[in-house]
């Protein structure tokens, strides 16, 4: 399939994602979205790679929607955003970054937002990465239930990867 018809797809799934208001709508979009997974031949795990990192936010976003509005509004608004990056995670999967410059670079685009374009795309799987470094290192030192030795060496983690990449890009002259 074309990069050009997966990001209208992605588009108009997200469009349709954000009508739908009843969780049993929103639970017939998620057979939809696993079918799209099982015809692109992409795994249980890789799909659940997707949304694994987003689990404690769904949760988090949940509590607060059951907690500010009903359970309707909470399980609609949680399965909204999980089938959303479900979405956008499938056409990562399928696409290469490459394809996807190139497809940009052919309509245009200025080459610093394909160059933004795929630093976001590509800071998803690093933050994961390193999402799960902390939580292994929080396990080896006895404390997996505390969310500041989650939260404090993640940021300092995301800062100290975003310096790096900064500086990476000021040394090849990306820094205007």
């Amino acid at each position: 399939m074309s990069v050009g018809f997966k990001l209208l797809g992605l588009a108009a799934g997200c469009t349709v994602l954000v009508l739908l208001r009843s969780p049993w709508a929103l639970a017939g979009a998620a057979v939809a979205v696993a079918a799209l997974y099982a015809g692109a031949r992409v795994g249980l795990a890789a799909a659940w790679a997707q949304i694994r990192p987003l689990r404690w936010f769904a949760v988090l976003l949940f509590c607060s929607q059951l907690l500010f509005a009903d359970l309707p509004t909470a399980i609609s608004s949680t399965l909204r955003v999980l089938l959303a990056v479900a979405l956008a995670g499938l056409v990562t999967l399928t696409t290469p970054t490459s394809e996807l410059l190139a497809w940009l670079d052919r309509r245009g685009v200025p080459p610093k937002v394909s160059l933004l374009l795929s630093l976001t795309l590509r800071s998803v799987p690093v933050m994961a990465e390193l999402a799960v470094r902390v939580r292994e290192a929080q396990r080896a030192r006895g404390v997996e239930r505390s969310v500041r030795a989650f939260a404090v060496p993640l940021l300092v983690s995301a800062l100290r990867h975003a310096d790096a990449l900064g500086e990476a890009l000021s040394a090849r002259g990306v820094d205007d």
